[in-house]
């Protein structure tokens, strides 16, 4: 846990977090590492934290008003769904009325992807910075302040390389995407060498104006081996999804993907919500989500309108991208 939370230390620090800070945790840890990794190296920074793992939403909420916290951890989806709870059941409008200043994410890919960090940090009036790290081996990257449009990797504790998806070969130039191969150098208790991530990722081709000279990953962790799947013929990342429907404001922040077969062709069905008050405009919103989703993915989809609120909500890792082709999807 020493070795751990010095991995997390390098994490908060390179986001801003300081002995001034009082960092709300909206979580309960019970046995899961990454959270008491992240408690133990704030309270090394000399921030003060609470842990909010006993309440719900609303009072997760009202306690981070209440004690002035100045920064907060959560998966993007739940940084987005406080967001939603604060404004539809609380009427507050946090950017004004919380003291919020940055928020860390991890778990999930959304604040690496533009339109969905940009979501967030309008919904909190606050700076919002990617982390990527696993179970298997730790904490081994993160954004900084600069926010330059990758991660850094956390090179002091870490090894990553980067290999071809189909070859095995090692990539050492920058854009060419490959699968992350990481040893983590300071593990005793579980070694973790050479440990197949299968995490999609890509070199960076800039350097990053914080001074940092660990490498940058670009537009962090792009999607899993795993994830990307092959629909009508055209491989399809789920993070392209979420990038558009985030894009168009007239949508709520909650949207499912369900793909299965009719006969032998492969069926796209993509469920959104429509934002309150926006009903008379669902013609023209969806055909412009049609027209972003064939430029950016080159798939036609079937859409349906939900009403806002009755697609499922998640706290931790969300479950948007449901495959029926698969067993178990």
């Amino acid at each position: 846990m020493e070795w751990y939370s010095e991995c997390w230390a390098y994490v908060l620090y390179s986001q801003g977090f300081r002995d001034t800070d009082r960092v709300f945790i909206p979580f309960g840890y019970n046995i899961f590492v990454a959270f008491w990794g992240a408690h133990y190296a704030a309270e090394k920074i000399g921030c003060e934290v609470v842990p909010g793992g006993v309440l719900d939403t609303k009072a997760r909420v009202l306690k981070m008003q209440e004690l002035k916290c100045t920064a907060f951890m959560a998966t993007p989806t739940y940084v987005l769904g406080m967001a939603d709870i604060a404004r539809n059941r609380l009427g507050i409008d946090i950017a004004k009325e919380l003291t919020i200043e940055k928020i860390t994410c991890a778990g999930e890919p959304g604040a690496s992807i533009s339109t969905t960090k940009r979501r967030m940090e309008e919904a909190w009036g606050a700076k919002v910075y990617d982390h990527i790290g696993a179970t298997e081996s730790g904490a081994w990257s993160y954004e900084c302040t600069e926010q330059p449009g990758g991660v850094h990797i956390n090179e002091a504790f870490f090894l990553v390389e980067i290999e071809d998806l189909e070859t095995g070969e090692l990539i050492t130039e920058p854009n060419r995407v490959g699968k992350m191969i990481i040893t983590a150098l300071d593990r005793t208790a579980k070694p973790c060498i050479r440990f197949d991530s299968k995490d999609v990722i890509r070199w960076a081709n800039f350097t990053c104006d914080c001074g940092r000279s660990f490498r940058l990953i670009h537009g962090g962790v792009l999607g899993r081996v795993d994830d990307i799947t092959k629909v009508k013929g055209v491989l399809l990342a789920p993070t392209a999804i979420e990038e558009v429907v985030r894009s168009i404001a007239e949508l709520g922040d909650e949207y499912e993907v369900v793909v299965s077969k009719k006969g032998d062709i492969d069926d796209i069905l993509l469920k959104v919500e429509l934002l309150p008050g926006k009903e008379g405009e669902e013609e023209f919103v969806l055909a412009r989500l049609k027209d972003q989703l064939r430029i950016k993915t080159n798939i036609g989809y079937r859409i349906e309108t939900h009403p806002y609120g009755s697609l499922p909500r998640y706290e931790l890792k969300a479950r948007r991208f449901k495959d029926l082709r698969v067993k178990g999807g």
